[in-house]
């Protein structure tokens, strides 16, 4: 099985932030913390490293924990947070997460990990009534795949899946743990339910 502490994880904060007004997402306070300082908190004792996926505030991530731009496909959506981080993590498996997710398991490296056997498999998170497409296990051997979609013009993360072996986990037991904190509405509901 795949040891978690042999992985890369990257937070994906690389987002224009549209349905928060524009804000950068990653460093919206939660309960006293940037989101993305909850997620490090989580991630950091799952994996070998954690590196932050960001386009703006690259000194305020730098302090956090060690950063990666978008490369080629500057905005593209998620895609290009996994193609940066397929491209720059020090390892052959990569963990990406939302930063809009502070809330995931302990067990979330673990537990995708023990899911994938093949290099082309992409694991991806099933919280019992939708995929959190976003979180992810992928394999760099599929970076060349990813490029050529960005390459096309797509940027439909469920398209480029369709391409490869997905396999899904089930999360059912701690979906609330994947709620997405969208929208100003969302992240205050969560701030008001104390951490």
């Amino acid at each position: 099985m795949l040891d978690p502490r042999h992985i890369t994880a990257v937070i994906l904060a690389g987002g224009r932030g549209l349905r928060m007004q524009g804000a950068d997402k990653g460093l919206l306070p939660l309960w006293g913390q940037p989101l993305v300082s909850h997620l490090l908190g989580r991630l950091t004792p799952q994996v070998g490293q954690v590196l932050i996926n960001a386009n703006r505030n690259l000194e305020h991530y730098r302090g956090l924990a060690p950063v990666i731009p978008d490369d080629d496909y500057h905005f593209a959506g998620p895609l290009a947070g996994f193609q940066a981080g397929l491209n720059h993590a020090p390892s052959e498996w990569v963990l990406f997460v939302p930063c809009d997710s502070p809330l995931v398991p302990d067990d979330l490296a673990a537990r995708l990990c023990a899911a994938v056997h093949r290099h082309d498999d992409i694991a991806v998170v099933d919280d019992g009534a939708r995929l959190h497409t976003a979180t992810a296990l992928i394999h760099q051997s599929l970076l060349p795949s990813l490029c050529n979609y960005l390459d096309g013009g797509d940027r439909k993360l469920q398209l480029w899946y369709e391409r490869h072996r997905l396999i899904t986990v089930d999360f059912s037991d701690e979906a609330d743990a994947f709620d997405n904190l969208n929208t100003p509405q969302a992240l205050l509901e969560l701030e008001s339910r104390g951490g």
